[in-house]
């Protein structure tokens, strides 16, 4: 019996060593990498051997633009691959990390990804204020800082669907965010689990457990669901590219006197002149010591 021919399609969900790609028809397989090969990512384009009727082996995983992920002195998890904007989803309550929030951005910036803030339940009056604060250094940097209320779904609509037409965007965000409600609103058929934040906690219950893309109706785009995450280890990163996660040092950089400045204490440093000044916020700079300390207590350069 002749091999069956070679197929190209989309991962459009993974779960462990367990994929679902989409072909070229709208028709889905489940695949699974042969042996014990893995990597795969959700948004890689792939070439898989079919088995049976709607199974496959991944055999290749195509050229990719970029890929998104963490890593730490135990694991590496992958987000997404072919990412063309990471939306990251805060909210005034649970309250969220700045250190999450910032590692994910370096992360971003890292792999070329566009990364814009989502601040949702912008109803919860109260808090919004204090939000808004500690993401005004960010905003001052040039991040694109968008509000939204998960409770308005026309406003939802009106706001994200733009942003979102024709591209392909990763929802990231701790568990809590409201990130599962927002999807929902955005792609109905999604029916993605939803649950209160736990207020005894302060934390938000892990309601996604796979990560998923979904097609946008009408406008057009994907959209990709990720698990919630309370920690962002970026061991994977060089130095430079850590420096390239804070965009507010760019000026500073170009006044440094020595080229291999690492900005932390070296005489003539233009980011330590402008951290003086008031120029680069405090907590900004020690969350670039933290992330530059951890990766080279092991060993990373």
């Amino acid at each position: 019996m002749d091999k069956a021919p070679a197929l190209q399609g989309r991962i459009i969900a993974a779960h462990g060593r367990h994929y679902t790609v989409e072909l070229p028809d709208g028709s889905l397989r489940k695949c699974f990498p042969r042996g014990k090969k893995a990597g795969a990512a959700v948004g890689d384009r792939v070439r898989i051997s079919p088995q049976g009727a709607d199974e496959g082996a991944i055999d290749e995983i195509l050229e990719r633009r970029n890929l998104l992920y963490r890593s730490d002195d135990m694991r590496t998890k992958q987000f997404a691959a072919n990412v063309d904007q990471l939306l990251i989803v805060v909210a005034p309550e649970p309250l969220f990390s700045d250190d999450l929030l910032g590692r994910a951005l370096v992360a971003a910036r890292s792999a070329h990804i566009e990364p814009i803030v989502i601040l949702n339940k912008t109803d919860l009056h109260a808090s919004l204020p204090k939000a808004r604060e500690r993401l005004a250094t960010l905003s001052k940097a040039g991040l694109r800082i968008i509000e939204v209320s998960a409770l308005a779904p026309e406003q939802v609509k009106t706001t994200l669907a733009p942003l979102l037409r024709g591209r392909n965007s990763l929802l990231l965000g701790q568990s809590g965010m409201g990130k599962s409600t927002l999807l929902n609103t955005l792609v109905p058929q999604a029916q993605a689990p939803t649950q209160a934040h736990s207020q005894a906690l302060g934390a938000g219950k892990h309601t996604t457990t796979s990560t998923r893309l979904y097609h946008l109706p009408d406008h057009g785009g994907d959209l990709i669901d990720s698990p919630g995450f309370q920690a962002f280890g970026l061991y994977h990163l060089s130095s430079t590219e850590i420096e390239q996660g804070f965009p507010e040092f760019s000026e500073g950089v170009k006044h440094c006197r020595f080229y291999n400045c690492t900005h932390r204490h070296e005489p003539g440093c233009g980011v330590l002149a402008a951290l003086a000044r008031g120029d680069i916020p405090v907590e900004r700079h020690e969350l670039y010591k933290r992330i530059l300390a951890e990766n080279e207590a092991q060993g990373r350069y």
